[in-house]
């Protein structure tokens, strides 16, 4: 059984969109939120997959079991006309689930689908999940997410990242001041910078622009790759899209 946030129509949040963010950026896929997280970012967007707060639990998650959200994902696929061939896991932190994505992403593997699973790089992920998984999308978070040192840099999944060709850190970005701290991550796990991609925090299109213009600048200094946030250009972040 798995746990996934629960859209305003009571339904589990699986739906079809783009990818706004990362290497796939503008590539159709289907999107599974999971709910749960180890950590709580002060700008995080979906918070109502964990803050219990501001949300209702019980009304903002909703267990699925593993075979029928397989189903479900194969439904929104098949509903492109087949053209949709790219799986995004996210969250909330998908690897507190884990052992329950096994079974369904074998399913989704063995039908030719590529699986995409964003992750905060706080876990390492289990051998049967790691051959399954086309490409992971690692946001580790610094100081301006607001969590313990601790909590949000676990240097062994970290260097578990560093040493898999397919995964790719993204790191948040919200003043100039973050490029140094964000620097010093990836020497210190000597992530490929050409596997690096810094992201503005952003919640609205203007704050969006407005980071984006000297974000640029920064990457093409530092050998980095920029990541926009198509999703809050495009609907303003709105759940389900």
């Amino acid at each position: 059984m798995l746990k996934l946030s629960r859209l305003p129509n009571g339904e589990p949040e699986i739906f079809a969109s783009i990818q706004g963010e990362g290497v796939t950026c503008g590539v159709p896929s289907v999107f599974v939120r999971l709910a749960l997280c180890n950590l709580a970012c002060h700008w995080c967007d979906t918070r109502y997959t964990w803050d219990w707060a501001q949300y209702d639990r019980i009304a903002e998650i909703i267990p699925v079991p593993s075979g029928e959200v397989a189903e479900r994902i194969l439904k929104r696929a098949e509903g492109s006309g087949g053209r949709i061939r790219t799986v995004v896991i996210t969250g909330g932190e998908p690897l507190l689930q884990q052992r329950e994505l096994v079974a369904p992403m074998a399913v989704l593997a063995g039908v030719g689908l590529r699986l995409e699973v964003e992750t905060n790089g706080t876990i390492v992920p289990a051998s049967e999940l790691g051959g399954l998984v086309a490409q992971w999308n690692v946001s580790p978070k610094l100081a301006n997410s607001q969590n313990q040192p601790s909590r949000r840099t676990v240097p062994s999944a970290l260097a578990w990242f560093a040493s898999r060709s397919n995964a790719y850190m993204k790191l948040v970005i919200a003043e100039p001041g973050d490029i140094d701290e964000a620097n010093a991550l990836v020497d210190r796990f000597a992530f490929p910078r050409d596997r690096v991609l810094l992201m503005p925090e952003a919640a609205d299109p203007t704050a969006l622009a407005q980071r984006s213009s000297w974000l640029v600048e920064r990457c093409s200094e530092a050998g980095y790759r920029f990541s926009p946030r198509l999703q809050v250009l495009l609907w303003g972040g709105a759940r389900g899209r």
